[in-house]
Formats: C-alpha cells, sequence, structure tokens
C-alpha cells in the first residue's frame, strides 16, 4: 500500500497499482475506448429513451448533474431526467423522509419520479449519458460515485476520502446491495475498499457483477 496525499486535506491508503502508469493508462484507454464503442451500440436505445422522456413529461430530455469529481473538484455530469422538471425546487419538502443516515439523500418512493423514470430506474438507463463523462475523462466506468456538490460541500474530512480517486458509472457499493446500505458511512467504507484494493481485475470483477445487477432490475 502507499499513501497519497493531495490535496492535504484528503489522505488515504491506496493501492499500488494507483502508482502505476502502466495500469492506470489501460484503465483510461478502457474507458475511452469502451464508452465511445458503447454509445455507438447503443445509439438507437439512447434515441428511444430520449423519446421517452419527452414525450412522457415535460420538459427537458437531460438532466444536468452537478457533482464533484476526484478530489472534490466540480463537474457536470448528464443522465436522462426521470424526475419533474422542478424536481430540485421540491427536495427540500422531502428531506425529513430521507433513508440514508448522512449528508447523501435517499428515498425508495420518490414522488417526484416520473412513471417512465421509475421504469429506466430500475434498469439503469437513466445512467447511460454519463459514458460522455466517461469519454471526455470527468468518470470512468468503475469507481466511487460521485456526489452533488451540495452534499459534499458536507462532508467530513473521513468522506471526502472517497474522491481521491476519479468517480465512476459503477463501484463496489452498487454491487455490494445499494439498495440495502443506508448509511452514508458504509458507502464510503465499500469505495475506501475499493481504493485500498484496486486492481484491473477488481475492476473487470465489478463490471461483469454490474451487468447482473442491471438485468436483474433490482435498480430503484
Amino acid at each position: 500500500m502507499v499513501i497519497a496525499q493531495q490535496p492535504p486535506t484528503i489522505v488515504v491508503l491506496r493501492s499500488r497499482y494507483w502508482q502505476n502508469r502502466f495500469w492506470t493508462g489501460c484503465k483510461r484507454i478502457v474507458d475511452v475506448v469502451g464508452s465511445f464503442v458503447v454509445i455507438v451500440l447503443l445509439l438507437p436505445l439512447l434515441l428511444l429513451l430520449a423519446l421517452l422522456v419527452k414525450l412522457t413529461s415535460p420538459g427537458p430530455i437531460f438532466y444536468a448533474w452537478k457533482v464533484a469529481g476526484k478530489y472534490g473538484e466540480p463537474f457536470t455530469g448528464y443522465k436522462f431526467r426521470s424526475m419533474v422538471v422542478d424536481a430540485d425546487q421540491l427536495k427540500s419538502a422531502l428531506l425529513v423522509k430521507n433513508e440514508m443516515i448522512g449528508p447523501v439523500f435517499k428515498l425508495t418512493r420518490d414522488p417526484r419520479i416520473t412513471p417512465a423514470g421509475a421504469w429506466m430506474r430500475r434498469y439503469s438507463l437513466d445512467e447511460l449519458p454519463q459514458l460522455y463523462s466517461v469519454l471526455i475523462g470527468d468518470m470512468s466506468f468503475v469507481g466511487p460515485r460521485p456526489p452533488l456538490v451540495t452534499e459534499y460541500e458536507q462532508f467530513t474530512e473521513y468522506q471526502k476520502q472517497k474522491l481521491s480517486v476519479k468517480p465512476g458509472i459503477t463501484c463496489l457499493w452498487q454491487v455490494s446491495g445499494r439498495n440495502k446500505v443506508n448509511n452514508f458511512d458504509e458507502w464510503v467504507r465499500l469505495d475506501l475498499e475499493y481504493i485500498r484494493n484496486w486492481t484491473p481485475w477488481l475492476d473487470i470483477s465489478i463490471l461483469f457483477r454490474t451487468v447482473t445487477v442491471v438485468v436483474s432490475g433490482s435498480g430503484k
């Protein structure tokens, strides 16, 4: 293990593979080539999902996701909009129902979700536009999930450690019973476990397990 420290407020034990330019370079190549190929192959599906959102709910097709990336650096990602157009304004009234202990928000039966959005979320189809973020380098296929900027601002120093590497579309938390985790520190623990033990083969394992989770329709 090596100790990574950048910036000074974030210190976390990381696998030695993070210090190897060959393996981190391979991870980036897989991200670029993989995301491009998947976008091309899924283009008909992406167009159909865009049409579904447009025809079933007034508002934009995409939801601009203001999130914190590696070391808290903010960036804008995109998802297919799965909620009503004023969902962010309605969130404050739902905070008392938050099912997650900690600074992030989770509500199983969120009334802001549209019927089409609920179906997309079940199979994680709303997250497909994040492939663009992987392609341009803001995200990776595998890595800790990026939090909203407003959530990151409430993180403790311990919780900020999860962003000592580039965030990803899928992660250890998502394939380890994400719907059963209701304490954010437990979520962070799984992210730090990934960072400490990362190997290219762990990424492959998580990707295969993700496919199983998606096909099973266990998303919410």
